[in-house]
């Protein structure tokens, strides 16, 4: 259901922008001057959007980062005010909602070939998302203004104002409905919490870009097109600070791993095992319906699960604590937790590592999903279990009366059977 959504979606763009590109052919742009100018920003905002193979999740753990919902912020924002636009200088405009998909449509993937030359070309269903709300945006806008309806109902003052901001309000939640319909096709994640996210998303880069898309049209409709560039420097600077927030974040992330990993260098723990704990965490809590939020903390604590071996003198055999007494566990435990702030991660995770061998119904949501994954990948690595994963997450269920969630051991098999 979810695939049929997201190909739906696609196959609506792909329909509306050949549609728009043989009305355009056909009856040729009108207004070319004002059209070129805003596919020139759009195509520069193209340019300007930053690369990126992977975000903070690098390794598959993590949930993707909110700025890479907005691959191109500056040219959403053009493509947004040329849908707004209603007059150039003072004087009308004459271009239609075709002509505005058409003039998008093709900017961006002018300003997209040189990231297709290097194999970093915008996602299809970034472009397919554009299209739509870019579309929607114009639909609810340019007839009622070219009919004069608008005008003769708001005027030109604050009424048009906030009719726009309105407007740019719905634009916002068809642009997040749109994106949470691929992502859960992609992630398989529920879609309550996906659309919830991407309305989160709104709050960041998205409500700057509506605000630069509505001061750019109604900038263009008193000073002329000379108003574009200037207006566009805020949003410029911006998106350079979500670019240096997004490197914190991915300076952080890689700072925790090689923290984690501390614990293999020393052979407390197998390889490898606190990325497949972390990677298998993050699914699992995505299959529950964990925000963007809980999922990074999520992947932290499962990162830094086993940190507190690391203070023992005579290590668990293989580092697998899954089946240590129940008072040694939360020990180590503790002494996780304290390691964890001394190294100044958030308290949450702190929280998560420290309490993670407590009974289930004493856990945090992530400290449930971390010690039932950490349990099945100790027995399953160690061999303990000649039926392998199967025979492990039989006895994951015998334990379900006081260490582990049944509702996260049945994730967990959902997980497992899906990939």
């Amino acid at each position: 259901m979810r695939g049929a959504a997201a190909r739906g979606v696609r196959a609506t763009a792909w329909l509306l922008t050949a549609v728009a590109l043989g009305h355009t052919l056909w009856n040729g742009v009108r207004d070319p001057g004002t059209a070129l100018a805003f596919g020139a920003l759009i195509a520069v905002g193209e340019l300007a959007r930053r690369d990126r193979r992977t975000g903070p999740g690098a390794e598959g753990a993590g949930p993707a980062p909110a700025e890479d919902r907005r691959p191109a912020p500056l040219g959403s924002a053009a493509a947004l005010a040329y849908a707004l636009l209603g007059q150039n200088a003072g004087q009308p405009s004459h271009h239609g909602v075709f002509q505005i998909v058409a003039v998008v449509v093709a900017a961006a993937l002018a300003g997209a070939v040189p990231h297709v030359a290097r194999g970093r070309g915008p996602r299809l269903d970034h472009v397919a998302r554009r299209v739509l709300t870019v579309a929607f945006a114009a639909v609810c806008f340019q007839p009622l203004y070219n009919s004069g309806r608008l005008e003769h109902w708001l005027g030109q003052g604050p009424y048009l104002v906030l009719f726009l901001v309105l407007l740019l309000g719905l634009t916002a939640l068809c642009d997040a409905v749109l994106a949470a319909a691929p992502a859960g096709a992609r992630t398989g994640r529920p879609y309550g919490p996906l659309l919830r996210d991407e309305l989160r998303a709104q709050l960041g880069i998205g409500s700057a870009i509506c605000a630069t898309g509505a001061v750019m049209a109604l900038g263009a409709a008193v000073a002329g097109l000379w108003a574009l560039p200037v207006l566009s420097v805020p949003l410029l600077l911006t998106q350079l600070s979500f670019h240096r927030i997004a490197a914190i974040r991915t300076t952080y992330r890689q700072t925790i791993t090689s923290l984690a990993r501390a614990t293999e260098i020393a052979g407390y723990t197998r390889p490898g095992h606190s990325r497949r704990v972390a990677a298998l965490s993050c699914a699992v809590g995505r299959d529950l319906g964990l925000s963007e939020r809980e999922l990074r903390v999520l992947e932290y604590a499962a990162l830094m699960h086993d940190i507190g071996q690391l203070s023992l003198v005579d290590p668990v055999p293989a580092g697998a604590t899954a089946e240590l007494p129940a008072a040694e566990a939360r020990r180590i435990a503790g002494l996780g937790g304290e390691v964890a702030r001394q190294t100044g991660v958030p308290a949450e995770v702190a929280l998560v590592v420290e309490r993670q061998a407590e009974p289930y119904r004493d856990q945090p949501v992530a400290a449930r999903i971390v010690r039932a994954v950490n349990a099945y990948d100790d027995l399953v690595a160690g061999s303990r279990h000649p039926g392998g994963s199967l025979a492990v997450l039989e006895q994951l269920r015998l334990g379900t009366g006081r260490d582990y969630q049944p509702e996260v051991v049945e994730s967990l098999a959902r997980v497992l059977a899906r990939d």
